[in-house]
């Protein structure tokens, strides 16, 4: 893949937990398609940062649910393989 092709891959952002099988999953799945991803687990997060994360969480998915996953200007709640292939192009 060419240099140029990286920067048309929209940015990845996933909220997770450190203890949710389908946060793992989604983590491995994108691993598994060599997708760079940024994520935050947030029950390893303390004090006013655990509670401004969430906050952040709260404006994507309302339910504050995980893995609540960003794909460029998609949000995806939950391990949904085929919605995130589709927002990845892939």
């Amino acid at each position: 893949m060419s240099q140029s092709d990286e920067n048309l891959k929209p940015d990845v952002k996933i909220f997770s937990l450190s203890t949710c099988s389908h946060c793992r999953a989604t983590k491995k799945f994108l691993g598994e398609c060599t997708i760079k991803y940024e994520f935050i687990d947030v029950d390893l997060l303390e004090g006013e940062e655990r509670k401004a994360i969430i906050e952040d969480v709260k404006k994507f998915n309302p339910r504050c649910s995980f893995p609540t996953i960003i794909i460029g200007d998609k949000v995806i709640v939950g391990f949904k393989e085929n919605e995130i292939k589709e927002a990845l192009g892939l």
